[in-house]
């Protein structure tokens, strides 16, 4: 009997109905929730089974008191506890009798309509999977991102998944559902027991078996991130080296499986997934672990790559993960990290020294020369162009400088115009403030070292916050973020970043400013400037004009990528920059109260392409500290610019006395836990 007359069968059957399996483990303060929010599907849903896997807590108690007045609920007890979500999801899979099934953990929920939604789309393109839009919801603010937009921004049907192979970057579960029959009659099932990343194997299961999908625009789950939890779930918690290791062994798995089942398209895009998010997000995170990490990490990876072919790598060349793979590889040691970190960041950031070999080919270093050739042709639109950030808050106003690095000749070939700056508020992407342009104007490179005294030239950028820092979890704006779960959740956060660390169902272990004075320059206007950190004229806000000479031989490690590798690169050295200024309207910021700010950029070309990029943040006197900065409003406002994860510059903001409580208030916690 083969899978399709399998499926036929089983549909004729019974009337169309969905299960929902919803798996928990010592999760009473929300797994009544997420099932009441199966229930209240409506005549879509005909079953929800519950099981829990072997809870210490009251899980398991207020599910069956809940099942006496919801005859639609079976609760299952597992007797022994499985380590991870794929054993628990499998023994509510076998449970089932509709012929539809979904998957919920036990601290997200469904919205309501989305079985239906899911339901109408399967039945009416005949699909076996069809799968919607997850939004991830952080608690307590209520931001919601959604994972993998793309993907579901309209209604599609896709005959073979080889037709859309972006459909391997969703490695969710919980945003679909499955034709019951197509599971069974292809023996698809979750990897059993302690297995973190169940998920990316099980989709490589589904997508090998070619399965036609319904792509539905619709919210279908809400992904809950409390990011206050005390623990963090098995495939989140990414302090030890272990969860790299589970993360590698799973993407290889799933390689495999698609290439076994004669998929080799689905499986090397599997492998530029791994490139593109997985490598890139924990690259980010690696400078804040000790060295024993970053050199188990460091030999896993290269272990991982090295099993890449040519192929794998030809594709794309110039992405920034395949760059940044291409530098693990070919060195045998952990090097270069906060260089990586940038090339990382998304919007990726290539940052200084550009060095060249002898030919005058473009390499990553002369102690490690992977060539960066692929960059001559890769688009403007799409070069991971490196701009260093400074901003000084004062009462007389305050000002954000910014600098744009020369990339081996190509933006002075797409002449650089205007940068446009906008800041995105962190728990509201929807709120921005800014939208100031302001020229560009050419000047020469530094010729002495970053920071060094009379060199004119920005600091090198410090280091990332430590976890746990407010607002340095957080991902920006247009980042892939995958922040930490919380406990209890018997789930794991969506993959791929949400850039935020994996997918829901991983399974849980066990500050403004007043108006600027009369006479001082508005909150559109820019200054030129030729020198990366210039006096400033009296009582203007504005910065003097000055030049830097442009070197000819050694120079030092470049403002953008403060490293622990030798700072000097020999031969020929072709640096350029381009400086703006811009007034940053504190005021408006601190209209809206205590808050965190993300910095956009956008840089206009002469011929009308642009790029938008994120702001290197500059260490150096007087930068990145908190500053109280007058305010008639107010009174005060605390203002505090700071590099995140990734090293990008970001801006909290916290006005008034109730502002300046609440920053008290947060250091006393830190302090305490």
């Amino acid at each position: 009997m083969n899978a399709e007359s399998e499926t036929e069968r089983d549909t004729r059957r019974r009337p169309a109905g969905v299960a929902v399996v919803v798996i928990g483990y010592d999760d009473a303060a929300h797994v009544t929730d997420a099932v009441r929010s199966a229930l209240a599907q409506g005549p879509a849903v005909r079953e929800v089974v519950a099981v829990d896997d072997c809870s210490t807590d009251d899980s398991a108690g207020l599910l069956d008191r809940l099942a006496v007045s919801e005859p639609r609920l079976r609760v299952i007890r597992r007797r022994a506890n499985s380590g991870g979500c794929g054993t628990p999801r499998n023994t509510g899979l076998d449970a089932v009798t509709s012929p539809y099934v979904m998957f919920l953990d036990s601290d997200d929920i469904l919205p309501p309509g989305a079985a239906g939604a899911l339901l109408e789309a399967a039945e009416g393109a005949h699909a076996e999977v069809a799968g919607g839009l997850c939004v991830r919801r952080e608690l307590p603010s209520g931001r919601e991102v959604p994972w993998q937009a793309r993907l579901y921004a309209v209604h599609a049907v896709v005959p073979h998944p080889a037709r859309r192979p972006r459909l391997v970057h969703d490695t969710l579960c919980v945003n679909k559902l499955y034709r019951t029959g197509f599971l069974r009659a292809h023996g698809i099932r979750f990897p059993e027991g302690r297995f973190p990343y169940e998920d990316v194997v099980f989709t490589a299961r589904v997508l090998a078996a070619a399965p036609r999908i319904a792509l539905v625009p619709d919210r279908v789950y809400v992904w809950h991130v409390r990011r206050s939890a005390g623990r963090l779930s098995i495939s989140l918690d990414r302090s030890g080296v272990e969860n790299w290791r589970a993360r590698t062994e799973a993407c290889r798995q799933a390689y495999e499986v698609l290439l076994g089942a004669g998929q080799k398209e689905l499986a090397r895009a599997v492998r530029a997934k791994f490139l593109d998010h997985d490598l890139r997000m924990y690259l980010r995170e690696l400078g804040l672990r000790d060295a024993a990490y970053r050199q188990a990490w460091w030999e896993l990876t290269r272990a991982h790559l090295a099993e890449y072919d040519a192929d794998d790598w030809a594709r794309d060349p110039a992405a920034p993960g395949r760059l940044a793979g291409q530098v693990v590889l070919a060195s045998p040691e952990p090097r270069d990290l906060p260089r990586l970190r940038e090339l990382a960041a998304r919007p990726a950031r290539l940052c200084p020294p550009y060095a060249r070999a002898a030919d005058g080919t473009p390499v990553w270093s002369d102690a490690v020369p992977v060539s960066l050739e692929s960059l001559r042709s890769r688009p403007v639109r799409a070069l991971p162009l490196a701009v260093d950030a400074e901003l000084r808050p004062g009462a007389r106003g305050t000002r954000l400088r910014l600098r744009l690095h020369e990339l081996y000749g190509r933006v002075a070939q797409a002449g650089p115009e205007t940068v446009e700056v906008e800041w995105l508020h962190r728990d509201d992407a929807d709120v921005a403030v800014g939208d100031t342009a302001a020229p560009l104007t050419p000047r020469a490179s530094d010729s002495e070292p970053a920071g060094a005294p009379g060199s004119g030239a920005m600091a090198p950028g410090q280091d990332p916050e430590p976890a746990g820092t407010p607002g340095s979890r957080a991902a920006a704006p247009g980042q892939d973020p995958e922040p930490a779960r919380t406990a209890g959740s018997g789930a794991a956060a969506p993959r791929q970043d949400p850039e935020p660390a994996s997918a829901p169902g991983s399974r849980a272990a066990a500050p403004g400013q007043a108006p600027e004075p009369a006479g001082t320059p508005s909150p559109r206007a820019a200054a030129l400037r030729q020198d990366p950190e210039p006096a400033a004229t009296p009582g203007s806000g504005a910065a003097a004009l000055t030049h830097a000479p442009q070197p000819t031989g050694a120079v030092a490690l470049g403002p953008c990528a403060r490293g622990s590798e030798p700072a000097v690169i020999t031969g020929p050295v072709r640096d350029g920059a381009w400086s703006a200024e811009v007034a940053v309207d504190l005021a408006a910021l601190a209209a809206l109260g205590v808050g965190t700010w993300d910095l956009r950029l956008r840089v206009r070309f002469r011929d009308g392409v642009s790029r938008d990029v994120s702001a290197h943040a500059l260490t150096g006197p007087g930068l990145l500290r908190r500053s109280a900065v007058p305010s008639a409003r107010h009174g005060v406002v605390l203002v505090q610019p700071y590099a995140t994860h990734s090293g990008a510059l970001a801006l909290r903001v916290a006005p008034g006395v109730r502002g300046v409580l609440s920053v008290a208030r947060a250091r006393l916690r830190r302090l305490v836990h």
